[in-house]
């Protein structure tokens, strides 16, 4: 289905600016739609003979909708969309005509024209129409609430029609919360409560406040139950705002061990404040949930900071190990489990700051890399390169692929670029002390390639795609790229086929050198482990 942005560039002649303010209606009128009970749908012209073109539609959650089918894309013209051209042409709200059938559900058409003000606050010209489509079935004697919620509608229509709603919205905040069904109060333009939804009370009743909201100014109760001072002030600021024809961030009130969040919405139908709207909502028990996962949160970074702690000791005592050994392959040997210790510790060490069990790998291929060419045993100076990104992953991929890396950039490094022969006393060499030969460092000859690693990474499909090139001297003429290897290639094709569910391959470079391919799913499938 093509979004409202794709079927207005596509069939109308809308300006960004238009269709921008279209994007806020739509994010903001399920508010509208439930104080309704009505569908909203939303129309554009699409040419200058009455055609329009419907382009997101929104059902009420209070009432039964008066279409079964979706509406959007639908374009229509003729008899069956007069009240929109009237709506559009005349530019005010169109409440007059007879109900119509949809199949077998009658509905109230309403149609209230759309404007975007100018630069300088006045009223521009109609660039959409709202059509308010009421499902009349169920129709029945409204309650103090219905007309209460019906009164303030018509306020907010009349003010879309003005083009001073919706609101500006504030750096961050979502449209999820609060709804018309979590609570409603209704203040006159003293600020004084009108009327006061059932949610609304019991809201207010956990807060602190036992008596019946009706009479009470707003602002004055907010300052006397919050527990904070304030956060008291804010909130009854918030109040005062929406009076003046503000629209104020929203605000979150304790009290109690209860928690409330309010958005205050001014009512200033044709330009005149009349009063505010305000929607509460009870989230003390979201809340509750928000504390428990940031304490979780914390324990989880703590964990992965004391395992990285316990793991640079592991490797510290290992490094002290190596120093003592006198064989020079046990040497080595702990050498290379320290470097395996460390790679898995920098995962662990990104975890620990981070709030979720996810990590932002690139940061991690490039402190290994710079590893590997500072404890390679080789006498070439080796750049190392990444292209593309790897972006951020799961933890437990994570600390596989990087114990991966860690072993084939040392292996490109180590044996695609070993060290050279050293000379023989009748090499050209200058004679040191006692007739001691100097051994002499290889130069590149002039034009030769500089030694170099290169790590590529890429996503396709939700696969991870991985390749550690060089272009140093190549695999060997017997290399068996099964089999083959030290035990640092068996380590990688365990943790590939094993761990990572991945596959792996050893080949020659496109220009020389040697290449590993790596290919990584990046989801989990049922029962494959952690």
């Amino acid at each position: 289905m093509s979004t409202l942005r794709d079927l207005a560039e596509e069939h109308t002649q809308l300006r960004p600016a238009d269709i921008d303010h279209l994007h806020r209606i739509a994010g903001d009128w399920q508010l509208l739609s439930d104080l309704s009970f009505a569908d909203l749908l939303l129309w554009v012209p699409v040419d200058a003979d009455g055609t329009f073109l419907c382009v997101a539609q929104v059902r009420p959650t209070t009432a039964p909708t008066a279409y079964q089918d979706d509406q959007v894309g639908r374009i229509v013209g003729g008899p069956e969309v007069a009240h929109l051209e009237v709506a559009h042409r005349q530019g005010r709200i169109w409440r007059e005509g007879d109900p119509v059938w949809y199949g077998d559900v009658p509905a109230r058409h309403e149609a209230i024209p759309v404007r975007l003000r100018t630069a300088g606050g006045e009223a521009g010209e109609v660039v959409a129409v709202v059509g308010r489509d009421t499902n009349l079935s169920t129709a029945r004697t409204p309650s103090q609430l219905e007309l209460n919620y019906l009164t303030t509608a018509d306020d907010l229509a009349q003010m879309i029609a003005d083009g001073t709603f919706p609101p500006p919205r504030h750096p961050g905040e979502t449209t999820s919360a609060p709804r018309v069904g979590d609570g409603l109060v209704r203040l006159d333009a003293g600020g004084k409560v009108t009327y006061a939804s059932p949610n609304a009370q019991s809201a207010y009743r956990r807060l602190g406040h036992a008596s019946h909201l009706v009479g009470e100014d707003l602002a004055v109760l907010h300052r006397r139950l919050a527990a904070d001072p304030l956060e008291g002030t804010d909130a009854a600021n918030g109040i005062l705002a929406a009076l003046r024809g503000e629209a104020p961030p929203r605000r979150e009130i304790d009290a109690r061990g209860a928690t409330m969040l309010t958005r205050a919405l001014p009512l200033m139908p044709a330009g005149v404040p009349i009063g505010a709207l305000v929607l509460v909502r009870d989230i003390t028990e979201v809340r509750r949930r928000d504390r428990a996962l940031i304490t979780k949160d914390a324990t989880i970074r703590e964990i992965h900071h004391r395992v990285k702690n316990n793991l640079q000791t592991v490797a510290a005592l290992l490094r002290l190990q190596a120093r003592r050994v006198s064989m020079p392959e046990a040497r080595v040997a702990l050498e290379e489990s320290v470097r395996r210790v460390a790679s898995i510790a920098l995962v662990h060490e990104t975890l620990s700051m981070s709030s979720d069990e996810a990590v932002e790998f690139d940061g991690i291929v490039d402190r290994v890399a710079s590893a590997a060419t500072e404890v390679a045993a080789t006498e070439s100076t080796v750049g190392m390169r990444r292209k593309g990104s790897f972006g951020v992953l799961p933890a437990e991929v994570a600390t596989s692929l990087v114990m991966v890396l860690n072993e084939l950039l040392l292996n490109a490094v180590e044996h695609g670029f070993p060290p050279a022969p050293e000379s023989s006393p009748t090499a050209a060499g200058p004679s040191g002390p006692e007739g001691s030969v100097v051994p002499v460092v290889p130069v590149p000859e002039a034009g030769a390639p500089v030694p170099e690693v290169v790590v590529s990474a890429h996503r396709f499909r939700k696969m991870l795609h991985v390749s550690v090139a060089d272009n140093g001297q190549g695999l060997p003429p017997d290399f068996d790229a099964e089999r083959g290897g030290n035990l640092g290639l068996q380590i990688v094709r365990a943790l590939v086929t094993g761990e990572l569910r991945g596959t792996i391959e050893l080949r020659a470079g496109a220009h020389g050198g040697t290449e590993a391919v790596l290919v990584v799913p990046l989801t989990r499938t049922p029962g494959s482990g952690p």
